[in-house]
């Protein structure tokens, strides 16, 4: 703070440096969408292992590849996932009829059969000091327990009322039940009744009597995922589908696995995922079709993929791993979650500008590959910009290929490899968030100052990384904040523009050994 002198003598005084850091954002979250045994829906909800994705969304579920993926993700060395459970529009959630209240006003928490296995009590043991608390009578007080007797789980919900109070119980089932919910604009008139004890020596879950079990058959999963539950009309406005992703603060990878009958994904849907992961800075991995069975069908089937964005990429082909569910026979799963695994170990060991494929990109829990890819293959379809899997002698099956839906050789793009372009989506999240601070702050030449120092310090990181070209700093990158980038039309108007430029390393895919016999002298 300015120090002022009141007599001779020495001052010290601490000045601001005037440098802002700017902190990189994550780089392998994996976003994943699709149908799942239970679980909140339209909502991202992070985990950071199976074990989690388990207990919140029940596990593998047989009519949905999403699971498997998961799992994929976690084994392969993904540390953070963002799930969305998706429903079809003829999915229900179980009811619980309590007798007192109205019909279909107490529902299981999402909908899915899993609520049928839904039991509740409700008892009148409650505390008169917290009914005086409340301002209500201690008989307008009950207790709900609820029982999962598919997952085990019990919930205990003490002092609830119908009254306008913090306790009413729709306003505590929302707040802490993760099993049951008030279903909505249902009015209440009475408590419900009590439950009678059990049989001497019988548990009261398992005396029809002692508690109320969910409508059987109420709940269903309903039928299979359909375009118009990822992308349909005002899903976007409503933050639902794939749109419930614009709930989440920043995801980098996104995985919808095959949903429909077929086991594939609709081309419009990868389509506006590609879109989506555009306007995100995040990358999209894309499955092969089912109807790719050689390198021929991969190669006439690429333009009907849905996309070619460079914000995206494919894998073929499709893995064969054991399926729990079905006594551990081997079945064909959709490799986006190895992938996206495979990505993030590489992330967390070499770097984002390090491309996920090579020697130490082995696909764990992998027992095959659904066919295997030759040499010949493997060129055929490396030009197009499809990314080979592929077992390697003394590798074993691994990712063979790091390109984009825009990196075939006749397309010519600067964004034909994937690292090149996730680099790219990382530099620009991480300046976007670490130059908030700019906004409404003096556009003028200090400002202008303090922004180069701020950029150039954090490109000058990645630098000495190891992610950009060349041997010095200069060579590597450059960042323009001045007159000459912000003019005074762009001061009048408010804006202060930022020129970044960097040169990324990128990867080598092709090592030429050349050889020549030798006459015992050295070469020139």
């Amino acid at each position: 703070m300015p120090v002022t002198p009141k007599h001779p003598g020495v001052y010290v005084e601490d000045a601001a440096a005037g440098l802002r850091t700017i902190h990189g954002v994550d780089t392998s979250i994996a976003a994943f969408l699709g149908a799942a045994l239970r679980g909140p829906v339209n909502l991202p909800v992070e985990v950071r292992s199976f074990s989690e994705f388990e207990k919140c969304f029940g596990g593998l579920f047989a009519k949905s590849q999403m699971g498997y993926a998961v799992r994929d993700f976690f084994s392969n060395g993904g540390t953070r996932a963002l799930v969305v459970r998706l429903v079809p529009i003829d999915a229900a959630a179980a009811d619980i009829p309590l007798k007192g209240f109205p019909a279909g006003s107490l529902l299981a928490a999402s909908q899915g059969e899993w609520g049928n296995s839904l039991h509740a009590i409700v008892d009148n043991n409650v505390d008169s000091n917290v009914a005086a608390s409340l301002g209500v009578a201690t008989a307008d007080l009950f207790s709900l327990s609820v029982y999962d007797s598919l997952a085990k789980v019990i919930e205990i919900h003490s002092n609830l009322t119908i009254k306008d109070t913090p306790r009413r119980i729709d306003r505590v089932l929302a707040a802490e039940s993760t099993l049951v919910n008030v279903a909505p604009n249902v009015v209440f008139t009475t408590v419900p009744d009590v439950n009678l004890p059990p049989a001497a020596g019988v548990s009261p879950w398992a005396d029809a009597n002692a508690n109320t079990a969910a409508t059987p058959a109420s709940g269903s999963d309903g039928g299979n995922l359909v375009e118009s539950d990822f992308i349909g009309a005002g899903l976007e406005e409503s933050r639902s589908g794939l749109y419930a992703l614009l709930r989440a603060e920043l995801f980098n990878l996104l995985c919808i696995p095959p949903y429909t009958p077929s086991g594939d994904v609709d081309p419009a849907v990868i389509a506006r995922a590609a879109e989506f992961c555009e306007s995100r800075r995040a990358f999209l991995l894309v499955d092969p079709p089912t109807s790719w069975t050689g390198a021929d069908s991969a190669e006439g089937g690429l333009a009907s993929l849905g996309t070619t964005s460079s914000h995206a990429a494919v894998y073929f082909p499709r893995l064969m791993e054991a399926d729990p569910l079905n006594g551990d026979s081997l079945a064909a799963f959709a490799p986006c979650g190895a992938v996206a695994g495979v990505i993030a170990r590489t992330d967390t060991q070499r770097g984002v500008w390090k491309a996920p494929a090579g020697v130490n990109a082995q696909l764990e829990g992998v027992s095959a590959l659904q066919m295997i890819i030759t040499n010949a293959d493997n060129i055929r379809l490396n030009t197009i910009g499809v990314n080979c899997l592929r077992n390697m002698p003394a590798v074993g099956n691994a990712v063979w290929g790091s390109r984009t839906l825009e990196g075939g050789d006749a397309q010519g793009s600067e964004w034909k490899y994937i690292p090149v372009r996730r680099l790219a989506n990382y530099i620009e999240e991480s300046l976007c968030r670490g130059l908030e601070w700019v906004v409404f702050e003096t556009n003028a030449e200090p400002l202008w100052t303090q922004i180069r120092l701020t950029v150039s310090d954090f490109m000058s990181e990645l630098f000495r990384s190891g992610a950009l070209q060349g041997v010095q700093a200069q060579q590597a990158f450059f960042v323009k904040c001045d007159s000459s980038t912000t003019t005074q039309l762009d001061i009048e108007q408010g804006f202060v523009n930022i020129l970044v430029g960097f040169a990324p390393v990128k990867p080598a895919e092709f090592v030429i050994l050349q050889f020549r016999q030798s006459a015992g002298q050295p070469p020139d």
